[in-house]
């Protein structure tokens, strides 16, 4: 099976593009206004920040230990180094379709760095940075983006679930696992990713209803990244803060600073042992942007400009901890370089271990769809197991005439 044959982005292609024909006078007047409302909504709004885009300590309070700083700073230099390599296994056409996350570190690891291995992860297509932090390997990471059988399944410790294509489907599957865990007896949360544009999907109105009226332990991580595919948040919805959303079903909401990976860490941590001490749900809404295309194989010139993105550069999440730890003395040049040295090597290695991995078979495709294989299911594995083999022996054949 190619690298190749990444499933693509299931909704249709029309929908990756910028609409073409013009609007009616009127719906352009009326996209202005709510425009112009959701920007100064936007700058009205209140999110919470540990420290500054410059690095600066705005809350001393609630700054972490210097030891959870620099995890926090480590995590999310391995993902940006997946996301960077990611790009050019892509074009070396080793790597399958994916969608690129640099710029949403801190809105990833700062939420998922606040589980354990107990706690179940529900992501999205774009949170592999969510995934690495909690402990799923590089190597199975890779293989998933191949389309490889080896990255179809979790590890056996580690409640990951796989990547979701569909929007908002994993938000009540969230719930049932985070209901089953209290069911137990345990203290185990669950914790589930959406976006912006996920946000407004019914599933996730849904869930949120389903968490608040039975108590459930899950935590809810929205990440606003400004794009809902090539849908700008403003356009999809008049709401300028979506946290609030959770207000309509009697749930905590908070809104965070995305680009700030202490501030995630700090409200995600207390979500979290609220959830765990039988406190129930929380929305979390993480402000950040989608600086990347959409998916590596998208044109994102086709639907936004440079003033988009502007001033955005200037918010990255990696550069803003760096700062931080520099200035704090937790950090040096010298063992910022040994890290990333560290983090390299680590990588190459997880890669050589997924280039290892055999060719699948093309009944492999069906041997995870259920634990005990249906009949048809069966059948179908005799039926591409044939058809395989007749295959392989009509190429011996004409190899051998040749």
């Amino acid at each position: 099976m190619s690298p190749d044959t990444t499933p693509q982005d299931p909704r249709p292609e029309s929908s990756h593009r910028p609409e073409s024909s013009p609007r009616p006078e009127s719906s352009e007047v009326a996209y202005a206004a709510a425009e112009a409302a959701y920007d100064a909504g936007q700058q009205s709004g209140t999110m919470l920040q540990v420290i500054a885009p410059d690095g600066a300590v705005i809350r001393p309070d609630l700054l972490p230990d210097p030891a959870t700083r620099l995890h926090l700073y480590r995590q999310m230099r391995r993902a940006r180094h997946f996301d960077e390599r990611g790009w050019v296994l892509y074009r070396q056409g080793r790597l399958g379709v994916f969608p690129p996350f640099g710029g949403m570190e801190a809105s990833q690891v700062g939420t998922a760095a606040a589980l354990t291995k107990d706690d179940w992860l529900f992501p999205t297509y774009r949170d592999t940075g969510a995934a690495l932090t909690l402990g799923l390997p590089i190597a199975r990471t890779l293989a998933y983006w191949r389309t490889s059988p080896h990255g179809w399944h979790m590890p056996a410790d580690l409640k990951v679930l796989p990547f979701y294509i569909p929007i908002a489907t994993q938000y009540p599957q969230a719930v049932g696992a985070a209901l089953a865990e209290q069911r137990r007896g345990t203290r185990n949360v669950a914790m589930a990713f959406i976006g912006d544009g996920g946000s407004s999907e019914g599933d996730f109105h849904e869930a949120l209803n389903f968490a608040g009226a039975l108590n459930a332990p899950c935590v809810f991580i929205l990440q606003n990244n400004g794009w809902a595919i090539s849908v700008p948040t403003r356009h999809q919805t008049r709401a300028t803060d979506l946290s609030r959303r959770a207000d309509g079903y009697g749930i905590p909401g908070v809104r965070v600073d995305g680009n700030d990976a202490l501030a995630t860490y700090h409200v995600t941590r207390e979500a979290v042992e609220r959830a765990r001490s039988g406190g129930g749900p929380t929305l979390i809404e993480t402000v950040t942007y989608r600086i990347k295309p959409h998916t590596v194989a998208d044109d994102p010139t086709r639907y936004r400009t440079d003033a988009d993105n502007a001033g955005w550069d200037a918010k990255d999440p990696v550069t803003r901890l760096r700062v931080h730890l520099l200035a704090e003395g937790l950090m040096t040049e010298a063992s910022e370089a040994d890290l990333l040295a560290d983090i390299a090597a680590e990588f190459e290695a997880a890669l050589a271990e997924a280039d290892s991995y055999p060719e699948p078979t093309p009944a492999e495709i069906l041997d995870h769809v259920f634990a005990e294989p249906t009949p048809q299911l069966k059948k179908q594995r005799e039926e591409i197991l044939a058809e395989h083999v007749a295959q392989t022996q009509a190429a011996q054949g004409h190899k051998e005439q040749a």
